[in-house]
């Protein structure tokens, strides 16, 4: 990794991550860093177009192991052409969502191969990891009636509510799994409860 630092932000659809990572962009610049923020899949011109495929509502069905490929096409792109040069710029990288949404949606929630994943993240990540992973936690009607709300969804905004539950059990299961680089937030509280969590995770990497 470059001289920068490498903070994910994961969570099922509604919880607020749009506006957290504004927040918590805004105490990095704050503290007198310089913030690129970016997001998955997507990140670069060709990365996009990935996006588009993978969340538009086509005639064609996507099998499960393409759409792991997709994420994994796009997420090569990104790092190489985006977070590789952000870090070695010594930017702080702040990227909505990572590997641990492919490990939490095509692994738990689509059932795929948990091996297979890791072994994608492995050759394509090449040894960088996230120094923070804040994860935004609701329950899976929450964050449903959020999206929902918010008008038209796309692809994966349009699952059934037991595939989000299962992919909100993933992520769970991988905070618990890795407890140095996550921290939890349960973003079903009042906006300035969840914020005040974000900046005592913020204090992990910034400092007091």
């Amino acid at each position: 990794m470059g001289k920068g630092t490498f903070i994910t932000v994961e969570g099922i659809e509604g919880v607020g991550k749009s506006t957290n990572i504004e927040f918590l962009s805004q105490l990095i610049e704050s503290a007198g860093h310089t913030v690129f923020r970016t997001r998955e899949p997507g990140g670069t011109p060709m990365a996009e177009s990935i996006r588009e495929l993978l969340l538009e509502h086509g005639h064609e069905p996507v099998p499960d192991v393409a759409e792991l490929l997709l994420f994994f096409a796009a997420r090569s792109l990104h790092l190489q052409n985006a977070i590789r040069p952000a870090l070695d710029r010594g930017d702080w990288v702040v990227c909505d969502r990572f590997t641990d949404a492919s490990r939490a949606y095509q692994g738990s929630g689509r059932g795929l191969n948990m091996e297979m994943i890791n072994r994608l993240a492995d050759w394509v990540q090449d040894g960088l990891e996230p120094q923070l992973t804040i994860l935004l936690d609701a329950p899976a009607a929450v964050g449903m009636a959020r999206a929902g709300a918010r008008g038209r969804t796309d692809r994966l905004e349009s699952e059934q509510a037991s595939f989000y539950t299962r992919v909100r059990n993933g992520y769970l299961d991988l905070a618990a799994a890795y407890p140095k680089r996550f921290y939890v937030v349960d973003a079903s509280r009042p906006i300035a409860e969840v914020q005040a969590s974000i900046t005592r995770a913020m204090a992990r990497v910034l400092g007091p």
